[in-house]
Formats: structure tokens, C-alpha cells, sequence
């Protein structure tokens, strides 16, 4: 399945208040790598943000005049998302805003939309219980990093937090496994060996190797939260 890391801007907290989406930030996975094909999109929400939320993306009023309204481009945000897992920090706030539009143009819900939504924000509280898990808490936590984040953009917070589910996702997915049916192809089983027929030739790591190896197994250990399996059996 598709993963989409999704982000929104609002004028406000509520859209039963009248708040209106201003910018959508998509980042596409494929695979657990990043494709490039993203989407960013700012709208005109024809009222004025509020001071805070003007505080915290910078969008004018002037500045979103300019581009479409949400109506205008929903299909294609649709026809984008459509059938992916999308993955958002506090998907409560971004869904319940993204429903808001698209029931403003007569489609369904992002929820009806999407194959599966995902909360980042619960699998933080879920891992880190207790501790605060907001996006820039977990860049600094997994060592990513947001200095360039001066103000809130949709697309820039949906790249890091593409890299926040990327490692607090690390440990679920084996190196050595393949994807299974990602082909629609079965695997085959494996002939087997008589290992005691074999000469195999042993290759023993260099230093610099050995210290990659160290360092590694150090960012798996910070990702778990705690000793890695292998270092566990040695």
C-alpha cells in the first residue's frame, strides 16, 4: 500500500466554526522510500486567518487570494490520496478539517477516501508514554533535523514527519525480508544445502567496517528505546 504523510495549515481550530483549510502538504512513500511524487497545495479559504494561526504559517490573506479554493482542486486531491495509508500527526485535527472541505464540494470523506488513516501522534503517546510527542519533540528525539523550521508549513512538517514515522517504524520491518506479494508473484522455497559439502571462504570485517557496524546497531538501540536483538544474543 501507498503511505502518504499528510499535513494541513488552517485559518483557525475549527471548522464548525467556519476555519478553512490553506495549504495541504503530501509526501508520497513507496516501499519505505521516499518517491517524489508529493503534492502542495495552498488555498484561498475567502476569510482571514486568526492571529494565532497567522503567528504560526505566515499565510496572508493577500498572499492566498491568489490561488484556488479547496472546491476547485478536491478531485484531484481525491484521485491522490485515494486507496493510500495516510499517516498524520494528530489525524483527528487534519481529517476533521479535510472532511469540512470536501463535504463543502460534495464528495466524500477523507476517511471513505483513504485505504487507512494512521495517528502518528498515538503511536508517540503509545511508545513514549507520559513524555511530550509533538514534531519537533520527536525530530530532536530521533535525530532529525528541523532547523530550518522557522515557521509551520504543510509540506515542510509532512517531510519531517515522513522521517519520523521512517524511524519510529525502523524496528517492524525486518533487513532481510522481502515484501511479500508486492509482485503478485509467490516466493519459492528455497533448495536446500548440505552445508557440510561447502568451502566457504570467512571475510573478516575492517575497522572501519566494525565501527559502521557499532554505530548502526547505536541508532537501532535509540530508535527501540532500548538494547537491540542482536547485541542481545552476543
Amino acid at each position: 500500500m501507498r503511505q502518504i504523510i499528510l499535513d494541513t495549515e488552517t485559518t483557525g481550530l475549527d471548522p464548525d466554526q467556519g476555519d478553512r483549510v490553506v495549504e495541504l502538504g503530501c509526501v508520497e512513500v513507496v516501499n519505505r522510500e521516499l518517491t517524489g511524487n508529493n503534492l502542495h497545495l495552498y488555498f484561498n479559504p475567502d476569510r482571514d486567518s486568526s492571529p494565532e494561526a497567522l503567528a504560526v504559517h505566515g499565510l496572508t490573506t493577500e498572499f492566498l487570494s491568489r490561488h484556488n479554493r479547496f472546491k476547485d482542486e478536491a478531485q484531484r486531491i481525491a484521485a491522490y490520496l485515494e486507496g493510500a495509508e495516510i499517516i498524520i500527526h494528530n489525524a483527528a485535527f487534519d481529517t476533521k478539517f479535510l472532511n469540512a472541505e470536501f463535504a463543502r464540494a460534495g464528495m466524500p470523506t477523507v476517511n471513505s477516501i483513504a485505504g487507512l488513516i494512521t495517528d502518528t501522534l498515538a503511536m508517540a503517546r503509545e511508545r513514549f508514554p507520559g513524555k511530550r510527542n509533538n514534531l519537533d519533540v520527536l525530530c530532536e528525539r530521533f535525530d532529525i533535523s528541523n532547523k530550518h523550521r522557522i515557521l509551520h508549513g504543510a509540506l515542510l512538517d509532512a517531510e519531517l514527519l515522513a522521517e519520523v514515522w521512517l524511524a519510529m517504524t525502523r524496528g517492524q520491518f525486518g533487513l532481510l525480508i522481502e515484501e511479500a506479494g508486492e509482485q503478485g508473484t509467490q516466493k519459492k522455497t528455497a533448495d536446500r544445502l548440505a552445508l557440510d559439502t561447502l568451502i566457504l571462504p570467512v571475510v573478516r570485517p575492517s575497522d572501519p567496517e566494525l565501527l559502521a557496524h557499532q554505530e548502526y546497531l547505536d541508532a537501532l538501540d535509540k530508535t527501540a528505546g532500548k538494547t537491540c536483538l542482536w547485541r542481545e544474543l552476543a
